[in-house]
């Protein structure tokens, strides 16, 4: 149930999390490429830096919140006596996956079975069960085994250790690029868009504005703002990792605490993005390329002049799916 007066996050929580990660050797601090606005063919006038979690250990930036919620797991769960459930469309069941492998762990994955094949084969590999089923059965279904079998959920987008994790991303951004004027972050169901928001802003840099991206067919986000509350959509993208069936609570609290705007992109704009990046050689799944779609189609607003950071979330594609976006 939806909280609006639940804490936020501390940069302290934040801090804690990043030492975790930095402890665990399973997590890097990826690298930031520099003013290469003219590298990604767009106005000269922005001075554009590229934060590359596709670079990311498992491909996306989801390794990081798992790391931190790993780490702060019930005992029975850590030493293999309670089972371990999630649910995924792909990057975060990876990066679950991995997790569970490393730790030794059994783990299922409940997955929509919308999500292409290939991603439950992959999570299959590292040992873990799979499950897929409509989408508007995932939560029901967890819900029901959690209550009756006793195990232990991580939530893919909405737990606060979780979001910690993810917050080390505005850490790495402000370690990197000190002075941002506006950091741009796509937005699923809004745990890395929540975390690094409020790493942002807790570090003290209140005026860097952050923006969120979501894809037009999943605004679960942007419909949330409008209604002053979380809600749930219907969700039709290519950008499979940005379309949960509602946005998360504790992330919609720290949105509206933390970011300036949520703004919409369409398939077609983040198939263009995609299909630029890979050009300038960098390989990006369509989530991965959201925000940097809104940016190259004008949809993030005052940005000349200014410094301006976009989060690259995830390289997770097949060469079939890009031979299908690039031609």
């Amino acid at each position: 149930m939806y909280d609006p007066n639940a804490d936020l996050l501390t940069i302290e929580q934040i801090s804690g999390a990043r030492q975790v990660l930095q402890t665990s050797g399973l997590c890097y601090h990826t690298p930031v490429l520099h003013h290469v606005q003219t590298l990604c063919g767009l106005d000269s006038d922005i001075d554009l830096y590229l934060k590359l979690e596709n670079m990311q250990n498992t491909g996306s930036f989801k390794i990081r919140g798992v790391v931190n919620q790993m780490a702060h797991i019930p005992d029975s769960a850590a030493q293999g006596q309670t089972h371990l459930i999630s649910m995924s469309a792909g990057n975060f069941g990876k990066a679950f996956a991995y997790m569970v492998q490393q730790k030794g762990l059994k783990g299922t994955v409940f997955m929509p079975d919308t999500a292409p094949v290939n991603r439950a084969e992959l999570i299959k590999g590292y040992g873990l069960d799979v499950e897929r089923m409509p989408t508007s059965q995932l939560q029901p279904e967890v819900d029901r085994c959690v209550k009756e079998k006793h195990m232990h959920y991580l939530h893919p987008f909405d737990d606060i250790n979780l979001m910690a994790g993810h917050g080390s991303v505005g850490l790495e951004i402000l370690e990197d690029v000190p002075d941002p004027d506006v950091v741009v972050v796509c937005c699923g169901g809004g745990g890395l868009l929540g975390g690094t928001a409020a790493a942002i802003k807790l570090s003290g840099r209140s005026d860097t504005r952050v923006y969120g991206v979501e894809p037009e067919g999943a605004p679960s986000m942007y419909e949330s703002r409008k209604a002053g509350k979380p809600v749930g959509v219907q969700v039709k993208t290519i950008a499979a990792g940005l379309a949960p069936p509602y946005a998360g609570s504790n992330a919609y609290r720290h949105n509206m605490a933390f970011v300036e705007d949520v703004v919409l992109v369409s398939d077609d704009e983040i198939n263009a993005a995609v299909k630029r990046l890979f050009s300038r050689g960098l390989v990006v799944e369509p989530s991965g390329a959201a925000a940097f779609a809104a940016l190259m189609s004008g949809k993030i607003p005052d940005v000349k002049g200014k410094k301006v950071v976009v989060v690259i979330t995830g390289g997770n594609v097949t060469t079939r799916e890009l031979s299908k976006i690039c031609g």
